[in-house]
């Protein structure tokens, strides 16, 4: 329960709020937002999020690779494979 409370936090913080502020940047009348850079900047934050989590899962990744390889001596085997029954 608490991680699904901790990403709905995260996914605020990253999302919500800039859209929220962006929203009501313009208070004043005449003064004019630039979309085009908004944008570009709204994508950058979102690739560098992207960058990280997916450096995340693929060390998450490498790392289940190397640490239950076959030749890792602390492996052993399950009980299934032991039997033989698969």
């Amino acid at each position: 329960m608490s991680r699904i409370f901790h990403l709905s936090i995260i996914i605020t913080t990253l999302f919500i709020i800039p859209t929220v502020s962006l929203a009501f940047a313009a208070e004043t009348a005449g003064e004019y937002i630039d979309r085009k850079a908004e944008i570009w900047n709204l994508f950058f934050r979102m690739m560098t999020v992207a960058f990280v989590v997916g450096g995340v899962i693929a060390g998450t990744m490498v790392w289940q690779v190397w640490r239950f390889r076959e030749s890792n001596p602390n492996s052993k085997p399950t009980e299934y494979e032991e039997k033989g029954e698969f």
